[in-house]
């Protein structure tokens, strides 16, 4: 399990809205993508570094797959992350203000300290 690249994952396809389009649309080939092509290259590198061992678990591909925010933050996935990249996904199905944030926050709830490892 890579925290890190879970992480990284969320970063770097919230900063980009036509990854964050292709997320929302067809989750698997986004991630299968990602993962073959961006998961590897360092970040703010832009000399073509890269590494060459880095991949999701299988755990981590289907959370991210089904839009499993509950899972990636049991994973280690920083909360933050997920709730930017999910509100820029599915704020817009919302009609109440917040209403997408308190459902994040509501589907939570179940976790009690100590709190998943979010640490990479």
């Amino acid at each position: 399990m890579s925290r890190y690249l879970l992480n990284k994952f969320l970063f770097t396809v919230d900063r980009d809205p036509a990854l964050v389009e292709r997320y929302r649309a067809d989750p698997g080939e986004l991630v299968r993508w990602w993962e073959s092509s961006m998961a590897n290259t360092i970040l703010n590198c832009h000399s073509g570094e890269a590494s060459t061992w880095l991949t999701f678990t299988a755990e981590e591909r289907e959370a991210l797959i089904a839009h499993d925010h509950v899972r990636l933050f049991g994973l280690g996935a920083h909360p933050f992350l997920t709730l930017t990249l999910f509100i820029a996904m599915f704020e817009r199905d919302n009609t109440e203000p917040l209403e997408y944030q308190k459902a994040y926050g509501t589907a939570l709830a179940a976790f009690a300290l100590p709190y998943p490892d979010i640490t990479t």
